[in-house]
């Protein structure tokens, strides 16, 4: 870890030799973010359109593809985990973030607050650049303080939930079983949530014992915290365009 903060000192002269990855990586992001934001396609919004009453499978499909297809959501995670070994540790962080985004998401669709999609998936790009810096050591080096990182996870857990509230409220969800389909749906959520941080893990497992790990951590986080960016600059764009 110390080794990676070092390296965080010389963000600026690293910058101009991963400039084409990072481009590519930005470019595919903003192309994504319009085709498979949040994974609310055209055939699901007109499904669950159509449909009352409790359909518990359908939702909780629906809530799992949303999680496992949702990029921004799997970014933050992966952040989070990025640097946990423990599985103790990694329990605690996940179960805060989906303490979070299970509460606001239940509690947002249900008594419908309307607030701009843009704007939350805006703070939820912010989170990104959040846990990219964290784990970077980015606030202990530039500004002298290390923020609380359960409660900021806790937090972007949060918002995270109600951006999911925010795309299930365009579904125009039928108020006929509308209390257990949100339940079912959060329940796939975390299934989704779970099958994403099991692959994660496979991943950063392997990856964790190759030579170079430490150095490419440092990249890897570096083109996390553009992303992140990106994904701010991509829904305020929307938001004041649209």
């Amino acid at each position: 870890m110390n080794r990676l903060k070092m390296a965080a000192g010389s963000v600026c002269a690293f910058l101009p030799r991963t400039t084409g990855l990072l481009a590519v990586s930005l470019m595919l992001v903003a192309f994504a973010a319009d085709a498979l934001a949040h994974a609310v396609t055209e055939g699901d919004k007109g499904y669950i359109m159509e449909i009352s009453g409790v359909n518990l499978i359908p939702f909780l499909y629906l809530g799992a593809k949303h999680m496992v297809t949702g990029y921004d959501h799997l970014l933050f995670l992966f952040g989070v985990i990025f640097f946990l070994y423990r599985m103790k540790h990694i329990a605690i962080y996940v179960s805060l973030f989906a303490v979070g985004h299970s509460t606001t998401m239940l509690l947002g669709v249900f008594f419908e607050w309307n607030v701009s999609s843009y704007l939350i998936d805006a703070i939820i790009g912010l989170s990104v650049v959040y846990k990219a810096m964290d784990n970077l050591g980015a606030f202990q080096r530039w500004f002298g303080f290390q923020p609380n990182t359960k409660a900021a996870t806790l937090i972007f857990g949060f918002f995270h939930g109600l951006g999911l509230a925010t795309k299930i409220l365009e579904y125009e969800i039928a108020p006929d079983g509308l209390l257990p389909n949100l339940i079912a749906f959060n329940v796939g959520v975390e299934i989704g949530q779970l099958i994403a941080l099991a692959m994660i893990l496979i991943v950063m497992g392997f990856w964790r014992k190759a030579p170079g790990f430490w150095r490419h951590a440092y990249n890897a986080n570096v083109a996390m915290m553009s992303a992140g960016f990106m994904l701010i600059g991509y829904q305020l764009t929307g938001y004041f365009v649209a």
